[in-house]
């Protein structure tokens, strides 16, 4: 699988994820012709009835778009006096219900949620926190730690120095902190000198140098750190993902590799953590939904066509071979249609 990533061609003139704006390649848009107020009776219906009619709450909840939603959980609110997010925790289960808990949450707060949750109880799950710092744009980040602080009133940066430390703790901060830097425009001088830098740092030195490679793959501008994958592979003969593999282990490691995979292809990255989530016996639900629901209005088509190209049959059908009843149903309605 490897493969995909070695290809740097065109590399520096491909659009990024980082900088989507308006949702043009999420599954789903803002629906026509809506109403919050007759959603929310209906949410109601289908919640107060006799039984919950699962089939309802998602072809409403994955048919809206985040703001449309938040307007229906004002308007159930103003109608019944309860939250809906808290009426879908009673009237629902498992993973489907985390599943619609995600869909009515804001993406900043559920973000924000998601990395509570990888720090809370024993030990930390560091996968999570490397697939959302890495993901997310500074903008994003930035929301993130703004709704970690109204509402616990401490950083994100000083609880997760508490869960982390050494040279994966330090890259993890430095993303945390929302630093990195926005420019559009590329020095094709620094990302020479960057790419030196980092080869001296690794390839061509005894042990690795990884402070460099966190500075550097931590706060450079995307556009800027895509020319510097290119001129490192001019310099050294591999991809930087390749040098990273080949030099560093264990959580250092993979979060470099996810930043860099991210700056080629953030639906790449995604397509490949979807597979993973779904081969051999078992499914992790709990990062399927993540991924679903937060790339839902940003790059999901995107994500669905990388997908196919990696594994040679759709995100549809895959979804459709691994989950069953409600969960499938709402999964495969965000995935928005068969490729």
């Amino acid at each position: 699988m490897s493969s995909i990533w070695e290809d740097l061609d065109d590399l520096v003139n491909k659009s990024s994820s980082f900088s989507v704006k308006g949702g043009e390649r999420g599954t789903i848009k803002p629906r026509a012709n809506f109403d919050a107020g007759d959603d929310a009776v209906a949410l109601r219906k289908a919640i107060e009835g006799l039984g919950t009619k699962e089939k309802t709450l998602v072809d409403i909840l994955t048919h809206r778009c985040s703001a449309q939603r938040q307007l229906i959980c004002e308007a159930y609110q103003d109608a019944t006096g309860r939250a809906l997010v808290d009426d879908l925790r009673g009237d629902t289960g498992g993973d489907f219900q985390d599943l619609l808990v995600a869909l009515v949450t804001p993406p900043a707060v559920y973000d924000c949620h998601e990395v509570m949750k990888a720090m809370k109880g024993a030990g930390t799950a560091d996968d999570v926190l490397i697939e959302i710092f890495a993901s997310r744009s500074t903008e994003q980040i930035r929301a993130l730690t703004d709704v970690y602080l109204q509402e616990t009133e401490k950083k994100v940066t000083l609880d997760l120095k508490s869960e982390v430390s050494g040279d994966f703790g330090d890259a993890l901060l430095l993303l945390a902190e929302g630093k990195r830097d926005d420019s559009t425009t590329v020095d094709m001088e620094k990302a020479r000198e960057d790419a030196k830098a980092l080869y001296d740092a690794g390839e061509k030195k005894w042990g690795t140098d990884e402070a460099k490679f966190v500075e550097i793959l931590c706060t450079r501008s995307i556009p800027q750190l895509r020319q510097t994958l290119v001129e490192f592979k001019n310099i050294s003969g591999k991809t930087l993902q390749q040098s990273i593999e080949g030099e560093m282990s264990g959580d250092i490691k993979e979060l470099l590799v996810a930043v860099v995979k991210c700056v080629k292809s953030v639906p790449a990255y995604f397509a490949e953590r979807l597979y993973q989530t779904m081969k051999g016996g078992g499914t992790d639900e709990r990062t399927l939904n993540r991924i679903m629901v937060s790339r839902s209005e940003i790059d999901l088509l995107d994500i669905r066509a990388e997908f196919k190209k990696l594994c040679e049959y759709s995100l549809h059908s895959a979804i459709e071979s691994d989950l069953s009843g409600e969960l499938c149903e709402a999964v495969k309605a965000i995935c928005g249609g068969d490729d």
